[in-house]
C-alpha cells in the first residue's frame, strides 16, 4: 500500500493534502523563529520581580527634638501589591552566611492589605512578626542592608545604605 493519495484526479504527496514540502518547511522555520524571538527578546518566560526603590526623608518639625534618630527609610514599588514577607538583613552578614538573623522580619498571617510604600519598622495590616514579640532592630549609619520582599509568587530584593547621623 502506498502512502500517496489522489484528490480530484491529481496525486498529492505524503506531507499534507494542501502544502508541499517547501511550504511546510517555511512554516516550520517561521514558527521556530517566532519561538526564538519570544524566548530571547521578550520577558514572557522570565520570572516576575518586584522593582523596589527607597528614600530617606527628614523627620517633620515636631520630631526635630530627637536629633539622635536617623531619618526614616521609606521603600516603594511601581505598583501596589499584597506582601507576604518582608525581611531586612545586614548585607555583609548575608554574604558570608545566608541564614543570618534578620533585623526586621514580617510575614503575612492571612491576607495583607495592598501597599505601594512602607517605612522600615512599620507594622503593615495583615502582617505580623515572624517570631512573636520581636521588634525591628535599629539600623546603623554607614552600613549596607538588603531588603527581601515577597508578594505571592513575585520576589524582589534591594540593597540600601543608611546615611550619616
Amino acid at each position: 500500500m502506498r502512502l500517496d493519495s489522489y484528490v480530484d484526479g491529481t496525486r498529492v504527496g505524503r506531507v499534507t493534502k494542501y502544502m508541499n514540502k517547501k511550504q511546510c518547511l517555511l512554516v516550520l522555520l517561521m514558527v521556530g523563529l517566532a519561538a526564538v524571538y519570544a524566548v530571547f527578546f521578550t520577558d514572557w518566560f522570565q520570572p516576575r520581580t518586584l522593582r523596589i526603590h527607597h528614600t530617606s526623608r527628614p523627620r517633620g518639625f515636631a520630631m526635630r527634638a530627637r536629633r539622635d534618630l536617623p531619618p526614616p527609610t521609606v521603600f516603594g514599588f511601581d505598583e501596589s501589591c499584597r506582601l507576604t514577607e518582608i525581611k531586612v538583613v545586614p548585607l555583609a552578614g548575608f554574604q558570608t552566611n545566608q541564614n543570618v538573623l534578620p533585623l526586621w522580619h514580617l510575614i503575612s498571617d492571612s491576607n495583607s492589605v495592598p501597599v505601594e510604600a512602607f517605612t522600615y519598622g512599620q507594622m503593615i495590616r495583615g502582617m505580623k512578626p515572624a517570631i512573636k514579640g520581636t521588634h525591628p532592630a535599629s539600623l546603623e549609619p554607614n552600613t549596607t542592608y538588603r531588603l527581601f520582599v515577597v508578594a505571592g509568587n513575585v520576589k524582589g530584593e534591594h540593597d540600601f545604605e543608611m546615611g550619616h547621623k
